[in-house]
């Protein structure tokens, strides 16, 4: 196609960047006869492709060499800052740097494992939240605590920032310490049991070394006991301070001394229907009272085999004695205590009438502040001391307990623990319970399924040892307060009145029916364990020798 414009003379150029437009003002076109549609044609083909040029030059116009400052991070640039910041340490922010991506990815298999794990950099570590008043407090302690004070302002000074710690903190900043090592840790309140079984141990004993506690069921000694009252309301035997074993045997007192082996009659009542009723040493072991059938106490020096003097008071038999220093408790089978100042010619100062019956137990506390009495009336009651110059009758009581369902013989006091009280029921109740004096509440119990006649605490291995007539009539250790049993002493043929401990610990008696004494050394210590204890032992004097009349 021959295409003939012809221009006018006006012609216009608009440039924009490299692109030129050219307008040209209308033209007249002249064509050939027959070539209207090749003139068609070619025309729209020059528009497709001025279009598309312009539109080239218009995306080039577009495009940023340049990079945008304000712009937002894109979100694979913030992915890999993160990386980048929690991996290097040390670095302050908007210093540029040059870990490249793949410094986050970890190895594609770990040593001994086929398995992929996928891992993140810093995922280990656990940082907790802390308060931020205790770490301000940690930085004044581990800044200012050191610094020397002045000596005329140091007390006064300390006060006040006590007050201010306590206003502004809410405590006192003496007492939040971070990481501060004190003395020793406080020891365990005694007769603490620990039930935790210990896994390791830091200095643990060969198992060659180690040594166990060996306990013998059979008596170290038997002694014979003729004519003893099967009576299960008396109490028959006492061991004195100065190892000295006292036995009564119907109207007479026996002395077996342990450690010469010797027997000395102290005395025998007039009358051959009288017997002896009850027995107690003083703390000294120097004299002992007699309680007799006939409702009176003798004191008796045993040094000298006198009897220095003989106190009526009571309407019946005397059958439990007891010592608190210079005052002598004892019970009858009216059911009244009596307290004797033995100091003073009219020796009876009190009287205590809560019981109803015989009062067979009757026990004073190793601090001399409370004194129990157990009656045939099944009460257990608790009596405060005795005042200096006091006189009349008394019956508050500071506890009184009526769970047993027999009569109460046994009670001991724990040496260990001054206001626990043990007491054993009789042959309806059969029950050994603890009692805590200062609470008044029964701590445990246990059903011994046999008659409780006697207890006593053996110090040495902080254990209760139980004396039983029917139906077992032996001797059993308890570990205290767990109850477990320890052992069983067997070998009487009758029920057993009553158990003693030795001066020492060491050992203890128990008479019975059968008319014997069998000595039983089952709480022996070891050599370094006694060498240690003989040196906190200290003779105990007493004034007794100048103020009995």
């Amino acid at each position: 196609m021959v295409l003939t414009a012809a221009r006018s003379v006006n012609q216009s150029n608009y440039s924009l960047g490299d692109f030129k437009l050219c307008h040209r003002a209308p033209a007249e076109l002249k064509c050939r006869d027959g070539d209207e549609l090749n003139v068609t044609l070619n025309s729209t083909c020059f528009l497709k492709m001025a279009q598309f040029g312009f539109e080239n030059d218009i995306q080039s116009i577009l495009k940023l060499d340049m990079p945008i400052l304000n712009a937002p991070m894109a979100r694979w640039q913030r992915k890999a800052s993160s990386s980048n910041t929690s991996s290097l340490n040390g670095l302050s922010p908007g210093k540029p740097t040059n870990v490249s991506l793949s410094s986050s990815k970890t190895p594609s298999k770990t040593p001994g494992k086929s398995k992929k794990t996928p891992s993140k950099i810093g995922g280990d570590r656990f940082i907790p939240t802390r308060n931020s008043k205790q770490m301000d407090v940690a930085n004044f302690l581990l800044t200012k605590e050191n610094e020397p004070l002045d000596a005329n302002t140091a007390g006064s000074t300390l006060e006040s920032q006590k007050a201010w710690s306590v206003s502004l903190n809410g405590y006192n900043i003496e007492d939040a310490k971070i990481l501060h090592f004190g003395g020793k840790p406080l020891n365990a309140p005694e007769g603490y049991q620990n039930n935790l079984k210990v896994l390791y141990s830091q200095g643990s004993t060969p198992a060659s070394t180690k040594k166990t506690r060996y306990i013998s069921s059979t008596p170290d000694r038997i002694l014979d006991a003729p004519d003893l009252r099967n009576d299960f309301y008396l109490n028959l035997l006492d061991w004195g301070s100065h190892n000295i074993l006292a036995v009564a045997l119907h109207n007479s007192v026996y002395l077996w001394d342990a450690t010469k082996g010797d027997i000395i009659l102290l005395m025998r009542m007039e009358r051959e229907e009288d017997y002896i009723c009850s027995l107690s040493w003083t703390k000294d072991g120097s004299y002992l009272a007699v309680g007799t059938s006939d409702c009176k106490v003798q004191l008796w020096d045993v040094e000298n085999q006198k009897r220095l003097r003989s106190m009526s008071s009571h309407t019946a038999r005397v059958g439990s004695l007891s010592w608190n220093d210079h005052i002598l408790s004892s019970g009858s089978r009216s059911g009244h205590i009596h307290h004797h100042d033995v100091r003073v010619a009219d020796h009876h100062i009190f009287t205590l009438t809560t019981h109803t019956q015989e009062v067979c137990g009757l026990q004073w506390s190793p601090d001399g502040r409370y004194l129990a009495s157990g009656g045939n009336d099944n009460l257990v009651c608790v009596w405060p001391r005795v005042h200096e110059g006091s006189a009349g009758n008394d019956t508050q009581f500071v506890n009184c307990w009526s769970e047993h369902q027999g009569a109460v013989k046994a009670l001991a006091w724990c040496p260990w623990q001054s206001n626990i009280l043990a007491s054993g029921g009789g042959t309806s109740d059969r029950h050994i319970r603890i009692w805590n004096v200062n609470s008044g509440s029964c701590i445990s119990s246990l059903d011994t399924q046999s008659q409780v006649s006697s207890l006593v605490f053996a110090p040495n291995y902080k254990e209760l040892v139980s004396a039983h007539g029917y139906a077992h009539n032996n001797v059993v250790i308890w570990k205290y307060p767990s109850f477990s049993k320890v052992a069983e002493l067997n070998g009487h043929e009758d029920r057993v009145l009553s158990v003693i401990l030795s001066p020492d610990g060491s050992t203890i008696a128990s008479v019975a029916g059968d008319e014997t004494i069998r000595l039983w050394k089952s709480f022996e210590l070891d050599p370094v364990k006694k060498k240690a204890k003989d040196k906190l032992t200290k003779s105990t004097s007493s004034g007794m020798h100048q103020s009995i009349r």
